[in-house]
């Protein structure tokens, strides 16, 4: 399988995937994803990494950042995914890789594919089946802007109500639950493979600048158009299936509330269809841009 992308370009936001190795559950104990937190708080006092949203999962993770420093990102992956898969594998006395090859990195534009980047992050363990409301799972941004704890906050509320014009961080939270509850409610559920594929998700002219700025990458690359939006994405673009979960992970809630393969397919196509309708292969997930923040 292709490396997955993380070239960076400074400045922009990030939605980062990086999955167990074969997917598997190693981190399906709340003692190991409270270690990545911590893992990756650290990284962020060393190196000023942003995080704007995140969750860890029994397989893997996703996080929203911002690198306001050169480097902040790949030292801070590093620190994290490095550590954790050191302990983990002491405590079991096991060998072998953790993490599944390389993190992808897709570049996120403003507006509203910035919150339909924070939606699906939010949604991701109700997609699995793990619980009915984000709110319910601890180790998430959501749960942590939600309910900020009075030390050792990973997100950075002042930016994230910067980025989405909030204003205030009881205006974020109350549109971060609006924003999760609305989907829930419209069940919209689905994984939408371009979030941990696409090379960025934005308006042409976003996708347009991100690919001006990885030119000379050894990949080939091409804009995909759709409604109101656009990917850039590899010309063989490798399935990055980090959001499938199976009975008897190991997820607590997971087995009582069932499983992300029963997730409902979107309207009007099947399962491999995106929120308007377009086929969600590799190169294919609209995402809709001149909503209201």
């Amino acid at each position: 399988m292709p490396r997955a992308h993380r070239h960076f370009v400074p400045g922009l936001v990030w939605h980062l995937t990086h999955r167990c190795h074969r997917q598997e559950f190693l981190l399906k104990f709340s003692r190991d994803r409270d270690r990545y937190l911590w893992w990756l708080l650290e990284a962020k006092r060393r190196y000023g990494l942003c995080v704007l949203n995140y969750v860890v999962t029994c397989n893997h993770v996703h996080l929203l950042v911002r690198e306001e420093s050169p480097g902040a990102i790949a030292r801070s992956m590093q620190l994290a995914a490095g550590r954790i898969a050191q302990e983990f594998n002491a405590r079991k006395e096991r060998h072998g890789a953790f993490w599944e090859d390389r993190y992808h990195a897709t570049a996120v534009d403003s507006g509203s594919h910035l919150v339909r980047c924070i939606t699906y992050i939010d949604l991701n363990m109700v997609r699995a089946g793990a619980v009915r409301h984000p709110i319910w799972w601890r180790h998430s941004g959501y749960a942590e802007v939600q309910s900020p704890p009075q030390r050792y906050r990973l997100v950075d509320t002042d930016a994230l109500v910067e980025l989405v014009g909030a204003g205030t961080l009881a205006a974020l939270q109350a549109a971060q639950r609006d924003w999760a509850d609305t989907a829930i409610a419209a069940g919209r559920l689905w994984r939408e493979p371009d979030w941990s594929e696409a090379l960025a998700i934005g308006s042409p002219a976003f996708a347009e600048r991100v690919k001006t700025s990885l030119m000379g990458r050894s990949d080939k690359k091409r804009i995909v158009t759709g409604i109101d939006a656009a990917r850039l994405v590899r010309e063989s673009a490798a399935t990055y299936a980090v959001d499938r979960l199976q009975a008897g992970s190991g997820c607590a809630l997971q087995a009582a509330w069932g499983r992300m393969d029963d997730a409902p397919a979107p309207p009007g196509g099947d399962a491999g269809a995106g929120s308007d309708g377009v086929l969600a292969g590799a190169e294919a997930v609209a995402v809709p841009s001149g909503q209201s923040v």
